[in-house]
């Protein structure tokens, strides 16, 4: 068996196959609403921060389960197409994870979703050479037993873990204990915590699991970091929304390539900002990724959302 290559960035994660329904409004129950047309297109947090990644220069590998079915030719393809070397493994008999997401005028998603249980991703099926043979890995936390393999074969090999981690799966908390950049949706902390304010609960979270950094992204309130010494504040940037889906995994995907660049924290949370709200600016959850020029150039000249938090020690 061959040795796989030196890589940037490893995803040990989440794919989905979504599609896309446009209408005006979220219907009442009961009501009937015409919608615009029905896209298929390809998601997932992990899977998705890999393409942008790889979109951007990184060299990336994408570790994941998909079903038997015809969404499974979809990723493949799409995996393919941007360079990424997939390592996908089959569920026979199972349908791929799919989603339908409804999309109202203002970019605003509501996600219906069905993940077969025979999609997990097991720990034995991971190769440890695939992780330990990169700069950096990312995980979701969904298939906890094997990111937590997989995270704790980075630590021991001083490869920095970056968790994008929007829902507490069984055995979570044990997986964050080998997160260094621990980067969760604007609820988890309060519910990992039981603190419902954010410049408490960060660094209790960043204490308690011992990361590098615990931060929260809060949609057009920007993204608020603790670093265990003094917090890092970076607003939103301010678009015009088509569709928020995805917004998050391309937070991250920036984030994991600003870190590979070695700059500041600051400039790597506005590059992960800028670069999220470009990808609100078209259909899907990678439909908006933009160059590093273009986000770049956004960073430089675009209209932010009003400061919600200021910076300073913990309260």
């Amino acid at each position: 068996m061959t040795n796989p290559s030196k890589m940037d960035v490893v995803g040990v994660g989440l794919n989905a196959t979504d599609t896309f329904i446009p209408v005006a409004h979220y219907p009442e129950r009961g009501s009937k609403v015409e919608f615009r047309s029905a896209k298929v297109l390809p998601g997932g947090q992990v899977a998705t921060a890999m393409i942008a990644c790889q979109k951007w220069g990184l060299r990336t590998r994408y570790i994941g389960k998909i079903g038997d079915d015809s969404a499974s030719e979809l990723h493949r393809a799409e995996f393919a197409r941007h360079g990424v070397e997939a390592h996908l493994f089959i569920a026979p008999g199972c349908p791929s994870q799919q989603a339908f997401i409804l999309v109202d005028d203002s970019g605003e998603r509501t996600v219906l979703w069905k993940r077969d249980e025979r999609l997990t991703l097991r720990r034995e099926e991971l190769r440890k050479e695939w992780v330990v043979n990169a700069r950096a890995l990312h995980i979701d936390g969904h298939d906890t037993a094997a990111a937590a393999i997989a995270a704790s074969w980075a630590r021991a090999a001083g490869i920095p873990v970056i968790a994008d981690v929007d829902e507490l799966y069984p055995g979570v908390e044990t997986l964050l204990r080998s997160v260094d950049y621990l980067i969760t949706s604007r609820d988890i902390p309060s519910r990992l915590t039981e603190e419902p304010d954010l410049k408490k609960s960060l660094p209790a979270l960043q204490k308690r699991f011992g990361s590098r950094l615990a931060a929260a992204t809060l949609g057009e309130q920007g993204v608020l970091a603790w670093d265990g010494t003094q917090f890092h504040y970076a607003p939103a940037f301010h678009v015009k929304p088509v569709d928020t889906t995805g917004a998050g995994d391309i937070f991250h995907a920036a984030f994991i390539y600003a870190l590979l660049q070695g700059w500041p924290l600051q400039r790597q949370l506005d590059f992960a900002c800028a670069a999220a709200a470009l990808n609100c600016t078209a259909l899907g959850a990678r439909g908006g990724i933009q160059s590093v020029d273009s986000i770049e150039r956004l960073i430089a000249g675009g209209a932010r959302h009003p400061q919600a938090y200021e910076t300073s020690s913990a309260t």
